[in-house]
């Protein structure tokens, strides 16, 4: 029976299963997102997230316990300068997993990991344009914009009209 068993072993012993997971969370801080299957995802982000947490606090003692998970100085590095930084209003759930199809090979369910603070997708830019859109007033904004690129659209032929009648007056000079 599985009594207050709470470490999910991934088939590894205790030390292989630490330096995977130390592989993995240098991999992930250092290019932002990895994609792995779903049950090393779930343990990673287990193992990464007090990680950020601690490195909120930029002290020697907080460095050397983070390098002491990590054992890569340029993780360390990347984590406490620009990782930090980003997360800094950020109260946990540094990290997200999203669902991937099966793998080919086995089967296996696998998952993309990536660091929420690092994602274009689901980043401010979408958040911003959503707040734009309103349906009270939202139709006669839209009426003026249009009619604004409409004078634009007539300004650009009207100054393209002016630059042909000038070309052929500018050739016939040369002739």
């Amino acid at each position: 029976m599985r009594h207050g068993k709470k470490v999910n072993h991934l088939g590894r012993t205790d030390s292989h299963r630490k330096a995977m997971l130390a592989n993995m969370a240098t991999s992930l801080i250092k290019h932002k997102r990895i994609t792995t299957t779903l049950a090393k995802a779930k343990a990673l982000r287990t193992y990464v997230e007090p990680l950020i947490t601690k490195s909120k606090n930029d002290t020697t003692h907080s460095r050397r316990t983070v390098f002491a998970y990590l054992k890569d100085k340029d993780a360390v590095t990347i984590l406490f300068r620009e990782i930090s930084e980003k997360v800094a209003t950020r109260p946990g759930g540094y990290t997200r997993i999203i669902k991937l199809e099966n793998r080919l090979g086995d089967n296996a369910e696998m998952a993309f990991v990536e660091l929420v603070d690092y994602n274009e997708v689901y980043g401010k830019d979408a958040k911003a344009e959503k707040k734009t859109t309103r349906r009270r007033g939202g139709a006669k904004k839209k009426a003026a914009e249009g009619t604004e690129t409409v004078e634009v659209v007539e300004e650009v032929k009207a100054e393209e009209a002016v630059a042909t009648e000038e070309a052929p007056a500018t050739e016939e000079k040369k002739d």
